[in-house]
């Protein structure tokens, strides 16, 4: 994108940041509007991070393609939808990591993270480290379930045993009493019985007496003889009449049934006995029983079930003492490959870390920074991490003389552009975005310099789409397309429109930016040969 001087190049710049969570500021609303929108379409993968996110929050992606509106009201209220749907600011910031790295003079934001420096810097290193990464971050999780189970056990300790000595307790008064499975019903019938003796005897006697009679009494009048004289009387006129027999059928089992409950009523009186020291035994056997069912059950068989599931219970609680040693011998194997593994990490990423020094250095000095020198620091710390026990910071030197700094402390906003850039060509396939955004990333450049920036600017073009702000003709010649912003005033209201050249309006424009004059033939050509020159570089030709 070219244009000349306040012509709105830098508005590119500015409504990217607004679209991807940047702060709304109302000055920017024309006089007069009553807001300012800004509207984005993205194309993203379906089954992305990004979409996956986006689908989670309710917005829609159509043939993968996402629009993120933002609009700024005159009286500073910001409002923002993504996919259809309203989306809160935090989220477009959320997107914005995997979907844009904004390189501008006061807007350096993706690769001055230090996760995302470290996370590149081990995307650099490749497939060595990825799969050392890999085995770390299993014994990583590993070691932290561990750790986490046993604290939990340790801390719990005290809790375990007041509850092993309850259930020890309980389970040794319930063997103790020796229970029987149903015991408590029999034991309350038996002790009915006994406590009603007297009652249960006289009532059997006078039934039998009533059933055979008594031989003391003088009265000879019972219901066995009375049945028998019925019967008597039927048997000796049946067969006149079958109904009159089957009655005498009936007579005959009502005396079978008598006799029967007559012989069992004399034997059942026989039985029963008073016994004060049984009765005792029992109403004591049953005072046990019911203190028990007091704490473990309602009934004998729920005391004894609780018992049994005590047991269990202890079981389990007395073999903690196993575990805990199981488990401290496991978190201590853990802990010795996490070192070790750690240690190979900060091996790989320290040799990757002198071959990206190198690399970048390199690629600064052709970018008109030849004293520079970028290198980086890995701290290696006591405490392991989800990636390792090491903090990556990527350091620059601006001059021979300078310490090394971090990278927003040791270059200027024109110098740290071109650092942006000579990082992010070396990244470039190791750390993938999808849109790169440099904003006058040539500043303070010129000549040979100013070639080198576009000749790579090209070649990180053919990894991810590249939006370059710029002013030298030198960077727009090596562009696939080329767009010019141009104001306009009619009245009061001043308007900046966007317009893609052909070849012919290429040359114009750079024989503009490079004489001043449109139609100046030394400018043309010299725009031609530029164009030519590039051409190599680039994705798709120049038309």
């Amino acid at each position: 994108m070219t244009g000349e001087t306040g012509a709105g190049k830098t508005m590119v710049v500015t409504g990217l940041g607004l679209l991807f969570g940047g702060r709304a500021d109302p000055q920017r609303v024309r006089p007069g509007a009553p807001r300012a929108v800004v509207e984005g379409r993205l194309t993203v993968p379906g089954d992305g991070r990004v979409a996956s996110r986006v689908l989670e929050a309710g917005g829609d992606i159509d043939d993968d393609v996402l629009i993120l509106t933002r609009a700024v009201s005159a009286e500073g209220r910001s409002r923002a939808t993504m996919g259809g749907r309203s989306a809160p600011v935090s989220l477009l910031a959320y997107l914005a990591d995997d979907l844009v790295a904004v390189h501008g003079q006061s807007d350096q934001q993706r690769l001055l993270r230090a996760d995302r420096q470290r996370s590149s810097l081990d995307r650099f290193a490749g497939p060595e480290l990825a799969k050392e990464l890999k085995r770390y971050a299993a014994a990583y999780r590993r070691h932290r379930e561990v750790s986490a189970e046993l604290e939990e056990i340790v801390r719990r300790a005290r809790e375990r045993a007041q509850e092993a000595d309850l259930l020890r307790f309980g389970v040794e008064e319930i063997e103790a009493a020796q229970p029987q499975p149903g015991e408590d019903a029999e034991l309350l019938a038996e002790e009915t019985r006994l406590a009603h003796a007297d009652g249960l005897r006289v009532a059997a006697t006078t039934a039998h007496e009533a059933l055979v009679g008594d031989p003391a009494s003088d009265v000879e009048v019972d219901v066995v003889g009375l049945l028998s004289t019925a019967r008597q009387a039927v048997t000796s006129v049946r067969e006149h009449d079958a109904r009159l027999g089957a009655i005498g059928d009936r007579l005959d089992e009502a005396s079978y049934i008598i006799s029967d409950a007559a012989t069992e009523l004399a034997s059942y009186g026989e039985s029963v006995e008073a016994d004060p020291a049984r009765l005792a035994a029992v109403q004591e056997r049953r005072a046990l029983l019911t203190q028990l069912s007091r704490k473990y059950g309602e009934t004998t068989d729920e005391v004894l079930a609780w018992s049994e599931n005590a047991a269990k219970r202890l079981n389990e609680l007395e073999g903690d003492d196993e575990r805990i040693d199981a488990l401290r011998a496991e978190a201590d194997d853990l802990y010795s490959r996490l070192e070790e593994s750690a240690g190979e990490l900060t091996r790989i990423r320290a040799e990757a870390a002198e071959r990206f020094g190198v690399a970048v250095t390199e690629e600064l000095t052709a970018l008109a920074m030849p004293h520079a020198r970028v290198s980086v620091r890995i701290q290696t710390g006591e405490e392991f991490g989800p990636h390792g026990r090491d903090d990556v910071e990527l350091l620059l030197a601006p001059h021979p003389s300078s310490p090394p700094l971090a990278l927003h402390k040791g270059a200027s906003g024109g110098e740290l552009s071109r650092v942006m850039l000579a990082i992010e060509v070396v990244f470039a396939g190791a750390d993938p975005v999808p849109t790169f955004v440099f904003d006058e990333v040539d500043a303070g450049v010129g000549g040979k310099a100013a070639v080198e920036i576009g000749r790579r600017l090209a070649r990180l073009a053919q990894r991810a789409q590249v939006i370059v702000v710029t002013h030298l003709p030198q960077v727009a010649a090596f562009a696939d397309a080329h767009l010019v912003v141009e104001k306009s005033t009619e009245g009061l209201v001043t308007e900046s429109g966007v317009v893609r050249l052909d070849r012919a309006g290429r040359v114009r424009e750079l024989s503009r930016m490079l004489a001043g004059l449109e139609d100046s033939e030394l400018g043309r050509a010299h725009a031609e040969e530029l164009l030519t020159n590039a051409d190599p570089e680039r994705a798709y030709p120049a038309a």
